[in-house]
């Protein structure tokens, strides 16, 4: 189970530990977007300090209807206890964790802040 808060300005927030291929780690507070398709996204800062191996390119939509490229890079991430190998999309926003990456699980926020945010595999 993974446990995270709803932030001051409304936001669903978790814990990601991010390891590169060098077993460097970084701890990241990542904002939950269900509108996301991808796994996770991260800004280039965190990419270039992480030093993450690139593997190519992709296009993406945007919320707006704009088609984007994203940089895609590879990361291992801790999730649900375990390590997970997953694409990230370079973004300079917020870290942000999608759809792909909660797919079979559940999600439980209580939408207030402070409020607590449950990720949880799915068991149907």
């Amino acid at each position: 189970m993974i446990h995270g808060v709803v932030n001051q300005i409304c936001e669903a927030t978790i814990p990601l530990v991010i390891i590169n291929e060098k077993r460097q780690t970084k701890l990241i507070d990542a904002v939950i977007d269900t509108g996301y398709t991808g796994y996770l996204s991260l800004p280039s800062e965190i990419i270039t300090a992480l030093d993450l191996a690139w593997t190519g390119v992709d296009r993406g939509t945007l919320g707006d209807g704009s088609e984007v490229t994203f940089e895609i890079y590879a990361a291992t991430i801790i999730w649900d206890g375990q390590y997970r190998n997953i694409p990230v999309n370079e973004a300079e926003t917020d870290p942000l964790v999608g759809m792909s990456l909660l797919y079979g699980y559940d999600l439980r926020i209580r939408a207030v802040e402070g409020g607590k945010v449950t990720i949880e595999l799915s068991i149907e």
